[in-house]
């Protein structure tokens, strides 16, 4: 397996399939579908579609299926990042090497670009669930695990307590609980809705969703040292932000070299956690190494 070569064949599958949706969407407003696809197509790496393409795929899943449900993560994932950046939240000018949603668009649309966002994912989840009556529980279970992870009890209750602990003083659970729930659960979500499309035992399940949680944990305390040590024009984006705003992180809480050793240790868990998939599970386990790996 080259790794490289399947995460670019994976990634073209869920741009093809985000380009045909959005093309759906041609006889709505112009601004609105402008300002949706801005953000949607400013780059990124795809990574909870990815994620999820290769749960199913692992579990033996028909990708056709789970195409539909990747491209909901992707469009959820992009609204966050549309509201992450307005000035009520943490007013960042960048995002991704261009100018954020509401520089460009103002506010007002930014805000319902994100919302039109979150709603296409729904719709587009669940029309494609409605084309296999046979298996429409597994189907109602993936989106249910999906929005539970982009809600209160997931995403936004993550994001509600990064914001009420700016500027104070964290202990460690509420460090842990902000990135498990900010970041992490979709990132989970994104693996198990996979595994929930098809009837996996429960031994499937806890190695997935363990290793999801290890990689989720990884992937925000390295966003947390780019956020130290990369630049503009690797990170597409403004470096120093959550110093700035003394926002909740491991380098701040732990320190860089202390932060590097739990992302990495995270990650040799994660892998061992696949060790029952053997060969079978090799691009997943590359994916881990690649979240420590990345500079961006």
């Amino acid at each position: 397996m080259n790794f490289r070569e399947e995460y670019q064949r994976k990634e073209g599958l869920v741009n093809d399939a985000l380009a045909r949706l959005m093309e759906e969407q041609r006889a709505c407003p112009e601004t609105i579908i402008k300002a949706m696809k801005y953000s949607l197509f400013a780059g990124g790496k795809r990574l909870r579609p990815i994620l999820m393409l290769s749960a199913h795929e692992l579990v033996g899943g028909d990708l056709k299926e789970s195409l539909p449900l990747a491209c909901g993560l992707e469009l959820i994932h992009t609204y966050s990042l549309i509201h992450d950046d307005l000035p009520a939240m943490d007013d960042d000018d960048y995002r991704r090497g261009v100018l954020t949603n509401h520089k460009v668009f103002g506010e007002g649309m930014a805000i319902l670009a994100g919302d039109a966002l979150l709603n296409l994912s729904y719709e587009c989840m669940l029309e494609n669930a409605m084309k296999y009556p046979q298996r429409l529980e597994n189907h109602l279970r993936a989106i249910k695990c999906i929005a539970t992870a982009a809600g209160v009890q997931g995403m936004i209750g993550g994001q509600a307590v990064d914001l009420e602990w700016e500027n104070k003083e964290t202990d460690p659970e509420v460090l842990e609980y902000i990135h498990e729930h900010k970041t992490g659960a979709l990132i989970v979500a994104s693996l198990m809705a996979g595994i929930l499309l098809e009837n996996c035992g429960f031994d499937v399940q806890k190695s997935i969703e363990s290793y999801g949680r290890a990689i989720g944990l990884a992937f925000q305390i390295t966003d947390d040292i780019l956020d130290i040590t990369g630049s503009l024009e690797k990170l597409g984006k403004k470096p120093g932000r959550d110093e700035a705003k003394r926002k909740a992180t491991f380098p701040q809480r732990y320190g860089l070299e202390k932060s590097r050793q739990m992302a990495e240790q995270l990650v040799e868990k994660a892998i061992e956690e696949l060790k029952g998939f053997d060969h079978k599970a090799d691009f997943l386990k590359e994916l881990a190494r690649f979240i420590l790996l990345r500079q961006s």
